[in-house]
């Protein structure tokens, strides 16, 4: 990221990537990913790039796994059999890779990935930088039937990451409902905060602008455009099996910190959205606004965050 002296501007350039995540073929996944970051940082010259959630390992979008209120069935777990093996493990081949791109490039990117430790699986957002591989944020809630896929991320993986020039942070999708969760990461100085998703809905555009607003942050949404013809031909989703069905239907979008749309929302297709940011404008927005500072009010609120990891069995 570009320093400068106190007179002069202090800008980066950052990139969000929209593009589907090919299901049940992680070693293409994990190719498209690194053509994403190269293209977003050696074409358009971005120091930080963010990808959709559950970009390695694939959004299930319209699959059922099998799965009613008291019954599965045996289709639905091979199925599961197949989704458990396409996620990646940390550390491993696939975030190795990932880490020698960015170190290459100079860059820092910000991944979705589906993580697998054991028989568990858990949505995260993998952090990069020239350092190579940073850490990882674990989802602290799967929305609705994600919560026969995923486990429940706890406080210890809420990593805010410091470039030098900016401070990087992410939550994931419905993660960014959670007004608790804001607030705790407010109160961590996240600059640029960034919100891999499969939310293609137009209220998604009010909840980015909102979250920019509130923590005086610049946003950074990439979502997913994905059409049913980039499924594997055998699985069925409820939306139908006509091969231009779109599954997932974009809107990633970057926000400056007053909340004004810098750059999309991207819609009917795949591409990179880039913006110039001025993080002197990051100042100028808390002027009137700092949640966890001058706007709070600690006599009457407070937030107990418990960031120690959590085990269902300890040796002594």
């Amino acid at each position: 990221m570009t320093s400068a002296s106190p007179d002069s501007r202090r800008t980066v350039t950052v990139a969000v990537a929209q593009a589907a995540a090919p299901l049940f073929d992680t070693p293409t996944a994990v190719t498209r990913a690194e053509e994403l970051i190269r293209e977003a940082a050696v074409t358009h010259g971005a120091e930080v790039v963010v990808l959709p959630e559950a970009f390695l390992g694939g959004y299930p979008k319209g699959l059922d796994f099998g799965m009613t209120v008291g019954s599965r069935t045996p289709a639905g777990r091979d199925l599961f059999r197949r989704y458990h093996a396409s996620a990646i493990e940390i550390p491993g081949p696939e975030v190795a890779a990932l880490a020698t791109v960015t170190r290459e490039l100079g860059c820092h990117a910000v991944v979705g990935a589906v993580e697998r430790q054991g028989a568990t699986l858990y949505c995260v957002a993998l952090f990069f930088g020239p350092d190579g591989y940073l850490g990882l944020h674990r989802k602290l809630m799967p929305t609705a039937a994600e919560r026969y896929l995923w486990g429940q991320g706890d406080g210890s993986t809420l990593p805010v990451i410091d470039t030098g020039s900016a401070r990087i942070g992410a939550a994931i999708c419905w993660e960014n409902y959670m007004p608790l969760f804001r607030t705790a990461m407010y109160a961590k100085g996240v600059d640029l905060w960034c919100a891999p998703t499969v939310d293609d809905r137009d209220p998604w555009q009010a909840t980015m602008r909102h979250i920019a607003l509130e923590g005086r942050c610049f946003v950074l949404s990439a979502n997913q455009y994905l059409r049913r013809d980039a499924l594997p031909a055998d699985l069925h989703p409820v939306q139908g099996d006509e091969p231009d069905t779109v599954q997932i239907g974009g809107g990633s979008v970057i926000v400056s910190p007053l909340g004004e749309v810098l750059a999309g929302p991207l819609r009917d297709g795949e591409g990179i959205l880039t913006a110039d940011l001025d993080l002197d404008d990051l100042t100028r927005a808390r002027f009137d606004l700092d949640t966890t500072g001058h706007y709070a009010r600690p006599d009457v609120f407070t937030l107990h965050v418990d960031e120690s990891p959590k085990t269902t069995v300890t040796s002594s």
